[in-house]
């Protein structure tokens, strides 16, 4: 199966995002968690390019990896034999981890607004067990989307642009979503200006839906789960639904 947005993004992610940046700001938040409950081996879902797999691997964690994009799992593969760390990487979307993967974990992360690749509630409910099945009594799952309440609250379509530059070539990264209620297309436009050249322009795009923080707390507690937090970013403050730029829920296999 191939996934048009991410196989063509696959070369370009690691430029669009400033990883070093990022990791900086999010790894304290997943430090403290993952030493509360005792975390030693752990699955990072739509893992993209590697980096979050890589950042965990740096920490002693064993770590597996998996994508849907063959493109990704490429790109990630390759990462993380340039970083010289251990990361298993494998290719499976939502629903099929259970069976690529034979062994539970103490965690599992779904981060980078991934989920709402899943676009009705039996796709989410079915996406979310598979990962529940796949984690140890007690283990956790860590869901970093947007903040889709204040998405559909705002009318909030556009997101900054983002800009990188290699020498003399030059990258500019345009994103926003065509909205019908929580029905999301989510569009790219990358524009690229290679040394010396002219701009070349290339654009994608892929359905969403914007779950609402509600709906997502009632999806994990159907599928058994414990919900432990709700976080607005990785300073770990309350969520917001009105002001908060991300959503992101700690949940929990309970405990025998």
């Amino acid at each position: 199966m191939k996934v048009p947005l991410y196989d063509a993004f696959s070369q370009d992610y690691d430029r669009f995002v400033d990883w070093a940046g990022r990791l900086e700001f999010e790894m304290p938040f997943f430090r403290a968690l993952f030493r509360q409950h005792g975390v030693r081996r752990m699955l990072d879902v739509a893992c993209g390019t590697g980096q979050h797999a890589i950042a965990f691997a740096r920490e002693g964690l064993t770590v597996a990896a998996a994508d849907l994009s063959q493109a990704m799992v490429e790109r990630a593969r390759a990462n993380v034999a340039a970083a010289g760390v251990e990361v298993t990487v494998r290719r499976a979307g939502f629903g099929q981890l259970a069976e690529t993967f034979r062994h539970p974990f103490d965690a599992i992360t779904c981060l980078g607004n991934s989920l709402p690749h899943l676009t009705s509630e039996a796709e989410l409910v079915s996406g979310l067990g598979d990962m529940a099945a796949l984690l140890v009594p007690g283990g956790v799952l860590v869901i970093q989307n947007r903040n889709m309440d204040r998405v559909l609250m705002r009318g909030e379509r556009f997101m900054p642009p983002q800009v990188h530059r290699e020498g003399d070539e030059e990258w500019i990264f345009f994103r926003f979503y065509d909205m019908d209620g929580a029905q999301l297309d989510f569009n790219v436009l990358r524009l690229h200006r290679p040394p010396k050249g002219t701009w070349q322009i290339e654009y994608e795009q892929t359905s969403l839906r914007a779950w609402q923080s509600s709906e997502l707390i009632q999806a994990l507690r159907n599928v058994g789960l414990e919900i432990l937090g709700q976080y607005g970013s990785y300073r770990g403050e309350p969520f917001d639904r009105a002001e908060s730029g991300d959503w992101i829920g700690v949940a929990r296999r309970p405990p025998p």
